[in-house]
């Protein structure tokens, strides 16, 4: 459904040539729910913008939903839907006028624009709102708008450009369930774009880390978390203990990468449950009570973390930074 090689952005800023996008080889199967993580600053946006005729490559190609991306972008377009981060909607008008008025501008005439409106409308939780008008929608019921507004002309593939940001908790659990439902209920490819590595791995069949431009990694969650060695060990000693706990974490079998932080000792091992009987009888032993201990399984901003050696945060500070 979607296929790019060498997909590439450079962009000429204060007399430099600065690559946003550095030659991005990706492919989507037709039904997929894909995700693309990183920190802002990463290209993600730029490359769905690329994707999404909104932007033209420096270099490379790609063929979205059949279509080549530079012989035919009207093609891609009238088979794509596109939700940015920022939404398109006008907030005078009501919910219906913004759906309908969507479908007109796909060239659908009045009547299909209007049934295919208040289906999107149903589907996305908004068919009680259509009469509202959209300044008076909270932040999640416009989320839903705007992923409501990429579904009318029913395209085969929708981009989602960090489709949660900004929302609470519950609200991203709410869209999290309507984005899950597209693909299970009709088919719809899903890409998107997100920072937030709990929705990555929530929502995304399979995941494409990206950092400075370049996909550093792709596979499910799973896969992903996999390229961490192991879980992670925190126990908590009291502070005349901390150096003789962390010899005995680090003769525990498999026992690997030993810290201590604070009042606790951490270490990675590559099954937390099968190494706490022998540390608990080790401590034992050595007459170390513990205060805490946790054992926690790798998330993907550990894999983050392997991969570039900083975590999301911290590449996102970097970012702000620069």
């Amino acid at each position: 459904m979607i296929e790019a090689q060498g997909l590439a952005r450079s962009f000429q800023a204060r007399g430099k040539t600065i690559e946003a996008v550095r030659g991005v080889d990706l492919a989507v199967a037709s039904g997929e729910l894909v995700g693309f993580l990183g920190p802002n600053g990463a290209g993600k946006t730029t490359t769905l913008r690329m994707l999404t005729t909104l932007l033209r490559p420096t270099a490379g190609r790609a063929v979205v939903a059949g279509k080549d991306l530079a012989a035919d972008p009207v093609g891609v377009r009238r088979r794509i839907g596109y939700v940015a981060q920022g939404g398109g909607t006008i907030p005078e008008s009501r919910v219906v006028e913004d759906l309908v008025l969507q479908g007109r501008l796909h060239g659908m005439g009045k009547a299909d624009a209007t049934v295919q409106a208040h289906s999107a409308a149903e589907r996305l939780d908004l068919g009680d709102l259509l009469e509202r008008p959209i300044k008076s929608l909270s932040g999640g019921q416009q989320r839903r708008l705007d992923i409501a507004l990429g579904l009318v002309h029913r395209p085969s593939v929708v981009f989602l450009d960090e489709p949660t940001a900004a929302l609470d908790p519950r609200s991203r659990a709410n869209v999290w369930q309507h984005i899950r439902a597209l693909r299970a209920d009709l088919g719809t490819t899903v890409f998107l774009t997100t920072h937030y590595l709990d929705e990555a791995d929530a929502l995304c069949d399979r995941v494409l880390v990206m950092d400075n431009g370049a996909i550093v990694a792709t596979g499910s969650p799973a896969e992903l978390k996999a390229k961490v060695s192991g879980d992670l060990v925190a126990v908590g000693v009291p502070e005349l203990a901390l150096t003789r706990t962390a010899e005995i974490a680090a003769r525990i079998a498999g026992g690997d990468a030993v810290a201590t932080t604070g009042s606790t000792v951490e270490f990675r091992v590559p099954r937390g449950d099968l190494a706490l009987p022998e540390l608990l009888r080790a401590l034992d032993s050595a007459g170390i009570g513990t205060t805490s201990l946790r054992v926690l399984q790798p998330t993907l901003d550990d894999v983050f973390l392997t991969l570039t050696g900083r975590t999301i945060r911290d590449a996102e500070e970097a970012h702000v930074a620069a």
